[in-house]
């Protein structure tokens, strides 16, 4: 999923992007999208690098072929965050394409202490559903808000799936998951159109469930639970900190209309030109006292003639 987002955003001319990871790209990756079959035994961030450079030249890239669990590299992670803009500010958002659940409390806790908004995904090992979720800290529920059910049981976080295992590998699910990503990271940084808190995919249904999901006050992070107060005593200024200038929720989706006003003029237009559609009426047709079976017969008169 990162690759593909990575690509998207490129092509539509993103500023600069951050890339981390550690693994190698191996021709048991092609059966997804991106990688090619000369670039086996490259870190993914170096081959992502020359790919996307012959894209977009113009777009400013920084890669870096480490692992963020690890507690020497988690410091330098907070400072990219914070530093790794391109006038050297914060940057505007975050993204986790990850595919196991320590780099994702990783991503968890750095974006919570700092405040980060990020945006995570996902793809379940049938590959078959996913998800994107919008985390902003305090706001919405974070992983530590709502832990898997093993690690709320106290079992090993390690059985809830073994890194680098994929059972089952799709592009379909993984474009789509992409590109679900990619247009929420457009919508939220061009200020248009809505960007749901949980937006799920289900393949075999052609289901895309969308909800809200706040967060827990007695949430394990003290980052989260710091957060939260944040928004407690100050909406008026989380809000605009966000660039949430306007917040229109549901009952049934939990959407959150971010950015109602935009610089760029893109707008959302209804093609009824507001007309309203009425409901078709029933027809009554007069039988003028004939049955069923008296209809069929004319019908069948009809025909012989």
């Amino acid at each position: 999923v990162g690759s593909v987002v990575a690509e998207m955003l490129t092509r539509c001319g993103i500023g600069k992007l951050l890339l981390f990871d550690y693994d190698k790209v191996e021709l048991a990756n092609m059966n997804r999208l991106f990688f090619r079959p000369e670039q086996s035994g490259l870190s993914k961030v170096e081959a992502a690098l020359h790919t996307l450079q012959g894209i977009n030249p113009d777009v400013e890239f920084e890669t870096y072929n480490m692992n963020i669990t690890s507690a020497e590299n988690y410091d330098l992670l907070l400072e990219r965050i914070e530093n790794g803009g391109l006038e050297k500010q914060r940057v505007d958002l975050v993204l986790s394409c990850v595919d196991n659940y320590a780099a994702r409390m990783t991503i968890n806790q750095a974006c919570n202490e700092l405040g980060q908004m990020w945006l995570e995904s996902g793809v379940s090992e049938n590959a078959v559903s996913s998800h994107i979720q919008t985390m902003i800290p305090g706001r919405y529920a974070c992983f530590d808000c709502a832990p898997p059910a093993v690690v709320a049981s106290g079992g090993d976080e390690n059985a809830i799936k073994r890194e680098g295992v994929c059972a089952a590998s799709l592009p379909t699910t993984m474009g789509i998951t992409a590109g679900l990503l990619a247009q929420a990271t457009l919508k939220h940084l061009l200020k248009f159109g809505t960007v749901s808190n949980f937006l799920g995919y289900d393949a075999l249904g052609d289901f895309f469930p969308s909800y809200g999901m706040a967060p827990n006050p007695e949430c394990s992070s003290r980052y989260c639970r710091l957060r939260q107060e944040d928004w407690q005593d100050r909406p008026e200024e989380m809000m605009e900190r966000y660039g949430l200038s306007e917040e229109k929720t549901s009952d049934d989706t939990g959407t959150m209309e971010l950015h109602p006003d935009n610089e760029w003029g893109i707008v959302v237009e209804d093609a009824s030109n507001g007309a309203v559609e009425e409901s078709p009426k029933d027809e009554v047709v007069d039988t003028q006292g004939a049955s069923v079976a008296d209809l069929m017969a004319s019908l069948k008169s009809l025909g012989a003639q």
